[in-house]
């Protein structure tokens, strides 16, 4: 499987797992919520994808779990931003990134 498809497949389950765990919550447009999450922890998955065996990180050395730490935590900063739940958030992309990093690695 190649790192991309490993990383977008990744964050389609990373999506699912975080709007699963939404759906008990109120929100005045539930779609809308639920479709956010989604799509922010799915590019967590697909950028890491494409970031992962970048010539420029290789010659660094930077390991595949610390690019998807980093990832999850740049993309969750905007949300967290904007609810003003920093914690869960950026905690849960940071983890969420870091394994995903960690499966595309060892996937490619």
């Amino acid at each position: 499987m190649s790192r991309l498809l490993a990383g977008a497949v990744s964050g389609g389950v990373f999506g699912a797992l975080a709007a699963a765990a939404m759906l008990p919550m109120q929100f005045p447009d539930k779609t809308a919520a639920l479709t956010g999450a989604f799509l922010n922890r799915m590019t967590i998955g697909f950028l890491i994808g494409a970031m992962i065996g970048a010539p420029q990180l290789v010659a660094v050395g930077v390991p595949p779990w610390a690019i998807g730490a980093a990832v999850g935590f740049l993309v969750s900063a905007s949300d967290a931003i904007i609810t003003k739940a920093y914690a869960p958030l950026i905690v849960i992309g940071s983890v969420g990134g870091a394994v995903i990093g960690w499966v595309v690695g060892r996937s490619g």
